[in-house]
Order: structure tokens, then C-alpha cells, then sequence
């Protein structure tokens, strides 16, 4: 499989996990009498990333995260030398998926801004008013379990074809428990192109979207080598 192709698979698929998530939240969650919320919201997380995992995993192995690249990376299952290509494809897929969100956002009659447009944030950024602390255990947790389910639903021996149904469905656990800490991040690509056009202290606490996930999915990765690879 040619890069070029393996890129735009990974640009596609962070598109649809970005627009999908992050739509479903902004447009759905807190609709009048039929919002989706909290609950409707995490499940839209994991059905992107199971829909596309099944749609161009095959390509470019359905990564759609920078932090799971890393990982995977880390994890023997990816070549390190192929990570800023796959970094660079995500933050694009990611940066289309907000400009289509807030041009449909925009367009609202009585638009007057995107408020916090479905950024990740701690402190006062937090849904739940959680401190940075708690902001950050939370990031790196999340990301190293969900690195760990990762490589083991596709490790040899796992039955061939539910992989995708495994990490979407632990997305979607991982939104249900997180969301009102950080409004659940575990995706740098996915907290930074909506923390472009948020309103409020989104790109000031960036960089803990970035930390967190990288150091989580190294951790998950790394406890996956050491107690339950299969050598």
C-alpha cells in the first residue's frame, strides 16, 4: 500500500472522528427536548472510529490519533520513522473537520459565536470544574487503557474482524467516564483543531491535550511489551 494512500486514510478517518465527535456535541448534545447528551455524544465518539475503522482500517491500520500512532509505535506494531507523516495527516483531517463544524455551526440564525465549540479544558474549561491534576490523570489513564485495548483486540490470535468493535465501544466508555473531567480529549489532533476556533482558555491549556495522550499511550504501550505481549 502506496503512503500517499495510507495518509488519506488517516486524514479521512480523523476527519469523520473530529466532525462525528465533536458535531454531535456542539449540534446534538444539548438540543432542546431531543439532545443526544452525554451519552449520545460518547457513543458518536466510538461509532466514528468504529465505521472507519472498518471503512479504510485495512489501509492505513485505522489510527486517526496521534497518540495512538505513538503507541503503536512504541509497541513494535508501527515504524517510528512513519510517525510525523501520520501526525501531519491527522492534524489535517482534524483542522477540515472543525472549519466544515464551524462554517455549519456559523450558520445558525441566531449564531453569536461557537462558545466552547467542544474543547478539551480543566479548571474553569472543565465541565465538572476538575483541576489540572485531575485533568491530567485522567488524559493519561484513559489513553493508556485505551492503548492497551487497542493492541490487544489486534494482536494474532484475537478473532480476525472485531477489532473495530472492541476500540469503538472503549471509546465510548472512556467518553461516558470522562467527558465531564475534560470533555475527554485521549486525541491531541482531535483537542487542537477545535481549540482553533474555541472561545475561551482552549489553546492556553493545549498543551496538556498534547502531554497527556502521548505520555498515557506510551505508558498503555509499555505495559503491553512488558506483562502481556505474546513473544
Amino acid at each position: 500500500m502506496s503512503m500517499m494512500k495510507k495518509l488519506s486514510a488517516e486524514v479521512i478517518g480523523t476527519f469523520w472522528l473530529v466532525l462525528g465527535g465533536c458535531g454531535s456535541a456542539v449540534l446534538a448534545a444539548g438540543f432542546p427536548d431531543v439532545g443526544i447528551g452525554l451519552l449520545g455524544a460518547s457513543l458518536a465518539f466510538g461509532l466514528t472510529v468504529l465505521t472507519m475503522a472498518y471503512a479504510v482500517g485495512g489501509i492505513s491500520g485505522g489510527h486517526f490519533n496521534p497518540a495512538v500512532s505513538l503507541g503503536l509505535a512504541l509497541a513494535g506494531r508501527f515504524e517510528m520513522k512513519n510517525l510525523p507523516a501520520y501526525w501531519g495527516a491527522q492534524v489535517v483531517g482534524a483542522v477540515l473537520a472543525a472549519g466544515v463544524l464551524f462554517v455549519i455551526v456559523s450558520g445558525k440564525a441566531d449564531f453569536a459565536g461557537v462558545g466552547g465549540f467542544a474543547s478539551n479544558g480543566y479548571g474553569d474549561a472543565s465541565p465538572g470544574g476538575f483541576n489540572m491534576l485531575a485533568a491530567l490523570v485522567t488524559e493519561v489513564v484513559m489513553t493508556a487503557v485505551f492503548l492497551i485495548v487497542i493492541l490487544g483486540a489486534t494482536a494474532k490470535g484475537v478473532p480476525a474482524g472485531f477489532a473495530p468493535i472492541a476500540i469503538g465501544l472503549c471509546l465510548t466508555l472512556i467518553h461516558l467516564v470522562s467527558i465531564p473531567v475534560t470533555n475527554t480529549s485521549v486525541n491531541p489532533a482531535r483537542s487542537t483543531e477545535v481549540a482553533l476556533f474555541a472561545e475561551g482558555p482552549a489553546l492556553a491549556q493545549l498543551w496538556l491535550f498534547w502531554v497527556a495522550p502521548l505520555a498515557g499511550a506510551a505508558i498503555g504501550a509499555l505495559i503491553w511489551k512488558a506483562l502481556l505481549a505474546d513473544d
